[in-house]
């Protein structure tokens, strides 16, 4: 893409991911310190029979990279923030066949046979709505056809007019303690400054981008996860 109007992925990554003392709570902070995760779990549920390259777009930590090494010949972990890479990088060491890469949706150039999969996990919210319908049209063509595309993000599966109804009950839910979980200001900065998206938004921006949506999941009507297959 023309860097001289591509926006810049790192300055939209919150501040509190390019932060190495933040990145070494995040685990903690996220609930992803357990042994096992139940949304990795099913999120790997989701990509049965595929075992050839995975591609994890905004890979954080690596839990679903690392967790999805031994079930796919690639895995690439894919994360913008240079605190992220450093911790994915001390832990691809006993993982040989993941690669980390720092890159964000927009810059990561993707080498070797297409994918067989592509997740994204509570990343996409970080880009705008006009450059998230970009990045999924970068992912899809990441992808063979018939590939899938599992994503799970905040998305808000509400009408405008409900949103105060909608986003109390959220906060209701906030942690109290900000080193367990994510608190009401937490959440409160999320709604100022990132970009989820209204899920009557997101679903033309996916099928556009030349997926078909074959499953989905919310919770809260806040979370929503995606199954989509590459036409």
């Amino acid at each position: 893409m023309d860097a001289s109007w591509t926006l810049d992925e790192l300055a939209h990554a919150g501040p509190e991911h390019l932060d190495p003392e933040f990145v070494a709570r995040y685990e903690t902070k996220a609930g992803y310190d357990r042994d096992v995760l139940p949304d990795v779990e099913e999120d790997l549920a989701e990509l049965a029979g595929l075992d050839g390259t995975l591609v994890d777009l905004g890979a954080g930590t690596g839990r679903l990279a690392f967790a999805a090494a031994p079930r796919f010949r690639r895995v690439v972990a894919v994360d913008v923030s240079p605190a992220m890479q450093e911790v994915l990088r001390e832990r691809a060491a006993g993982y040989p066949g993941v690669e980390c890469v720092r890159a964000g949706f927009l810059s990561y150039e993707h080498t070797g046979a297409p994918a067989d999969a592509v997740c994204s996990r509570n990343a996409l919210h970080q880009l705008p709505d006009f450059w998230k319908a970009l990045a999924l049209e970068r992912a899809a063509r990441i992808l063979r056809p018939g590939g899938v595309l599992r994503l799970r993000d905040l998305v808000f599966d509400f009408r405008p007019e409900e949103a105060d109804e909608v986003i109390a009950r959220w906060f209701d839910g906030a942690a109290a303690d900000p080193t367990r979980g994510y608190t009401r200001e937490d959440f409160a900065e999320h709604l100022r400054t990132e970009h989820s998206t209204f899920r009557w938004l997101l679903e033309p921006m996916l099928e556009a981008a030349g997926f078909e949506i074959v499953r989905t999941a919310f919770r809260g009507r806040i979370y929503g996860a995606y199954t989509c297959v590459k036409r």
